[in-house]
C-alpha cells in the first residue's frame, strides 16, 4: 500500500510540474481544443453516436400506427354457395315427415368476392414483449458510440502534440530570425572596422570586399530565417483556426532534468493509450455481435392489438367497430448456416484483436522507453551546447577585438563569428529539439490530462 501511494503521488507531482511550465502555451492547447475544425467533426460524430443510442432504446416502445382504407370494387370473382343443393333434400324429407309446406325449396346463393364498396379504418399496437435483437442492438450501438468517444480523445491527444511541436517550431524560427538580425549588425560591424583600417592603410581593399560578402550571406540566411518564421507562425494558427497573420505570445521554457520512473509510465501508458482503448472497445462490440448470433435463436415474442371499424359504409357505430389481440411469437430454427459461420468470423476477429491488443502494449512500452532517453539525449545536447557556445563566445571576443587592433586577420574574424553563429543557432535547434522530444515523450507515456485545459470552461 505504501509503494502504491508514492508512486500516486511521483505521478501527481509530475503532472503538476509537466502542465505548470507554460502557461501560454497550456491556453493556446485549450483554445486549439475548443476551436480546431477536425475535432469539432469528430465532436459531431460522436453526438450522432448519442442519438443512435436513442434511437435503437426507442424500439422497446409500442409501434402504433393508424391505417385507414376505404375500396370500390366492380367485377371478379363470384362465389358460388350451394346451400339449395344442402337442404332442398332435408326440406323435402321434413315436409313429408311433417305432410306440410313448412320447408320450402331454396336456390343456390351467388355473391361477388369484392364488396361493391368497403372501408377499414384501424389503429395497430405492436408492442415487443421479448426481443434480443432489440437488446443486443442497443449495446452494439454503445460500443460504437465508445468507439468514437475514444477516436476523440485520440485525437485530442494528437492535436495537443502537433499544437506543441507547431509552437516550439515557432519559438526556434523566431530566435533563428532574432540570430540573423544579430549577426547582420555584428557583419556590418566589421565593415565599418574594415573600412576603417583601409582607411588608415592597415589593409587592403580585399578585407573590404570580404566583409561586403559576408553581408551578403548573412542576408540570404535572414531571408531563409524569415520565410521560417512566417510558415511557422501560419501553420500555428491553422491549428488554432485563427487568421493565418495572427502574432504569437512568446514563452521560453528553460530545458530541465525531469525525473521520472520508467517503469511507472511504461505500465501506465500501456493501459491508458487510446489506441489501447479503441481495441478494447472494439472486442467489446465483437461480443456484443457475437451475441446478436446467439440471440437468433432465441425466440422474440410480440403483442399486437387492432382496434377499428368495418363496413360497407363509411361510418363508426359501435356495430361497426372490431378488436383483434394477438401475441405472436417468432422463433428462427434453422437458417442456413449462415448464422454458425458469422459466429465463426466473430470469434476469429475477437482473437485477432487480442493479439493485436498484446502487440500494442508492447509497442507503446518500447516508444515511451524510446522516448525516454531520446529526451535524456536531447537534454545532454542541450548542455554541451551551451559549453561550446560559451567557448566560441571567448574565443570571438578575443579575436574580434584583435582583428579591431589589426593583430588579427580578416579571415580570423570570420572563422571566429561563423564558429559563434553556428554555435548560437546550435543551441537554438538543440533547445527546440529537447522541447519537441519532451512533448513526444509526453504524448507517448499518456501524459496529458485533458481535464487541465478545460478547468476554465466547467
Amino acid at each position: 500500500m505504501i509503494v502504491k501511494y508514492r508512486v500516486v503521488v511521483f505521478l501527481i507531482f509530475v503532472s503538476v510540474t509537466l502542465f505548470a511550465q507554460n502557461p501560454v502555451l497550456d491556453q493556446y492547447i485549450k483554445e486549439g481544443l475548443s476551436s480546431n475544425q477536425s475535432l469539432k467533426q469528430k465532436q459531431m460524430d460522436y453526438s450522432k453516436s448519442l442519438y443512435a443510442i436513442k434511437e435503437a432504446r426507442g424500439y422497446f416502445f409500442p409501434d402504433i400506427n393508424l391505417n385507414a382504407r376505404y375500396t370500390v370494387a366492380d367485377g371478379g370473382r363470384t362465389i358460388e354457395f350451394p346451400v339449395g343443393d344442402l337442404l332442398n333434400d332435408v326440406y323435402s324429407t321434413l315436409n313429408i315427415l311433417t305432410q306440410s309446406q313448412n320447408f320450402p325449396s331454396i336456390e343456390n346463393e351467388e355473391f361477388d368476392f369484392y364488396r361493391p364498396k368497403e372501408h377499414e379504418t384501424k389503429v395497430s399496437v405492436k408492442q415487443p414483449v421479448f426481443s434480443s435483437d432489440i437488446l443486443n442492438r442497443v449495446e452494439i450501438t454503445k460500443a460504437y458510440s465508445e468507439i468514437a468517444r475514444v477516436s476523440i480523445e485520440k485525437y485530442k491527444r494528437s492535436l495537443i502534440l502537433e499544437i506543441k511541436h507547431a509552437y516550439y517550431n515557432y519559438l526556434k524560427s523566431f530566435s533563428l530570425l532574432n540570430l540573423a538580425d544579430s549577426t547582420l549588425r555584428l557583419v556590418n560591424e566589421n565593415l565599418r572596422v574594415s573600412r576603417s583600417l583601409y582607411e588608415n592603410d592597415l589593409v587592403t581593399i580585399d578585407v573590404v570586399y570580404r566583409s561586403e560578402a559576408e553581408i551578403s550571406k548573412v542576408e540570404v540566411e535572414k531571408a531563409k530565417a524569415k520565410s521560417l518564421y512566417y510558415r511557422s507562425m501560419s501553420f500555428f494558427n491553422f491549428l488554432l483556426n485563427r487568421p493565418l497573420n495572427t502574432e504569437i505570445e512568446r514563452f521560453f521554457e528553460k530545458p530541465e532534468v525531469l525525473m521520472y520512473s520508467l517503469d511507472v509510465l511504461q505500465e501506465e501508458a500501456a493501459n491508458s493509450r487510446e489506441e489501447i482503448d479503441m481495441l478494447r472497445a472494439n472486442l467489446i462490440l465483437n461480443e456484443r455481435k457475437l451475441a446478436m448470433q446467439k440471440g437468433n435463436f432465441t425466440p422474440d415474442i410480440f403483442g399486437t392489438v387492432d382496434y377499428g371499424f368495418q363496413g360497407e359504409e363509411y361510418k363508426f357505430s359501435e356495430n361497426d367497430d372490431f378488436v383483434l389481440a394477438s401475441l405472436v411469437l417468432r422463433w428462427n430454427i434453422f437458417h442456413g448456416l449462415s448464422s454458425k459461420n458469422k459466429t465463426k468470423q466473430i470469434r476469429i476477429e475477437s482473437e485477432r484483436i487480442d493479439l493485436q491488443l498484446s502487440e500494442a502494449q508492447q509497442k507503446i512500452k518500447l516508444e515511451v522507453l524510446n522516448k525516454y532517453y531520446e529526451l535524456a539525449a536531447a537534454y545532454q545536447a542541450v548542455e554541451a551546447e551551451k559549453k561550446n557556445l560559451e567557448a566560441s563566445r571567448h574565443v570571438f571576443r578575443i579575436i574580434k577585438r584583435k582583428y579591431e587592433e589589426n593583430q588579427a586577420t580578416l579571415l580570423e574574424y570570420i572563422d571566429a563569428r561563423t564558429v559563434f553563429t553556428n554555435a548560437r543557432s546550435s543551441l537554438i535547434i538543440a533547445r527546440t529539439d529537447y522541447f519537441l522530444q519532451k512533448a513526444s515523450f509526453e504524448y507517448a507515456a499518456a501524459m496529458e490530462d485533458f481535464s487541465v485545459y478545460l478547468k476554465s470552461e466547467e
